[in-house]
């Protein structure tokens, strides 16, 4: 199941068809992996009466397909994925926790970057559940390449530091921390020229943006004298 981007969903790499209750029902349960009913009701369904968000649950959970696989084991009580569906956005939540504790992992490899470098949460969605998942998993994946990056500049593997650096900018621009990442790869290769640009850039963009200054630690990387 792939909750990144657009919601799909695949048995042996062909699409299965759902409708927009079974699809939100498959990503609440799949990002949680068990969840009871109550709670999946609702969420789900939030302006219902709780007789007909019960009533709604059981429509959606008829409308998910069966054949010849299991996607989720029902009970009473709960709501649980099946063992063998593997969910594309708990897959970057784990290993971006990893990271960010210093598990996991040792990231030589840039498929990590490329795994952590993914679109947004289902983005099209607006619900209020997935809206806050979102931007957990937006910080968790910053927070994530931020680690990566420090990482490989400490073990001098300047090319996935500076990959990794602009993977986070990718998703945040406005952010210091992994622009000061780029500048302090540009300055380890000697490379004063494309620091100094990439300093000005951010700096550009932020007084376009936000009418703000680099802060004084960004600034006093730059050896250069500026008016």
């Amino acid at each position: 199941m792939r909750l990144l981007g657009q919601f799909r969903l695949q048995f042996h790499g062909e699409p299965v068809p759902l409708c927009g209750n079974a699809q939100r029902l498959l990503a609440f349960v799949g990002l949680r992996r068990r969840v009871g009913r109550c709670a999946v009701a609702k969420t789900l369904w939030p302006d219902a009466t709780e007789a007909h968000a019960r009533g709604s649950l059981r429509t959606a959970l008829w409308k998910v397909p069966h054949g010849g696989y299991e996607l989720l084991r029902c009970t009473q009580e709960s709501l649980t994925l099946a063992d063998d569906v593997d969910v594309d956005a708990r897959t970057l939540a784990r290993i971006a926790l990893d990271l960010v504790r210093g598990r996991g992992p040792r990231p030589a490899d840039p498929v990590l970057i490329g795994l952590l470098d993914r679109g947004d949460l289902l983005p099209d969605w607006d619900d209020e559940w997935v809206v806050l998942e979102r931007e957990w998993l937006r910080r968790l994946r910053l927070h994530a390449l931020d680690m990566l990056s420090e990482r490989f500049t400490r073990q001098s593997m300047p090319a996935l530091a500076l990959e990794a650096a602009l993977a986070s900018i990718r998703i945040e621009p406005l952010r210091e921390a992994p622009h000061r990442a780029v500048v302090s790869v540009h300055l380890a290769e000697g490379n004063l020229l494309e620091a100094l640009r990439h300093y000005e850039a951010f700096r550009h963009l932020l007084r376009v943006e936000l009418g703000a200054e680099p802060s004084l630690r960004f600034t006093q990387m730059i050896p250069v004298r500026r008016r």
